[in-house]
């Protein structure tokens, strides 16, 4: 049985859900799956001065921590995260500075990769911080899936990014479209992972 890892950072809440539809789609494709959040680094008062980010903070109290365990035990890693500036957020970095230890024992390589984001407009740096996901996974000797343009809805303008699904939060909360495309990409890298791990 594929494992596969689903670890992202959300703020607000729409990479959460993007998360979760992972989390569901994977096991639904037959992987035994860990659902993850990084650990988050904004100080109390920021998180309190954003109504919408403590609601999430609450919510989500339950919601395991990822942990470099995760990543060993893991098949495939699908990351979520949103953007800033056109790159991956100052928590899902830190997480992936303290993965040193794994990296040079070579127990990152030949997992499969895969990355989905959200921004605040349609031109905001989705394809720039997948990419710069990218660079990681490169270093480590990763395997990284894309959805590429391999279900006819990846063709769909609301969807297709073959980079990696990708949502806007200034069209409103993840739809249905939003989270077909985590769905395809989902069971693309659980295919992938299945073939290459058995």
């Amino acid at each position: 049985m594929v494992k596969l890892a689903v670890i992202y950072y959300s703020q607000t809440g729409n990479v959460y859900e993007m998360a979760k539809t992972a989390a569901r789609e994977g096991r639904d494709a037959g992987a035994e799956v860990r659902l993850r959040k990084v650990r988050e680094l904004a100080p109390p008062e920021a998180i309190a001065s954003n109504e919408a980010w403590a609601e999430h903070a609450e919510a989500t109290a339950d919601v395991e921590e990822a942990a470099l365990d995760d990543l060993d035990w893991a098949d495939a890693v699908l990351w979520g995260t949103p953007t800033r500036y056109g790159l991956p957020t100052a928590q899902i970095k830190q997480f992936i500075d303290i993965t040193g230890p794994l990296w040079q024992e070579g127990r990152l390589a030949d997992k499969v990769m895969s990355t989905f984001t959200s921004t605040q407009t349609s031109h905001g740096g989705q394809e720039s911080t997948i990419l710069a996901m990218n660079n990681t996974f490169y270093h480590w000797g990763a395997i990284i899936v894309s959805p590429g343009y391999t279900d006819p809805l990846q063709f769909d303008v609301e969807i297709g990014n073959p980079y990696g699904a990708s949502h806007i939060g200034l069209k409103g909360p993840v739809s249905e479209k939003d989270r077909a495309a985590v769905a395809i990409q989902t069971k693309r890298v659980v295919s992938i992972a299945r073939r290459l791990h058995g």
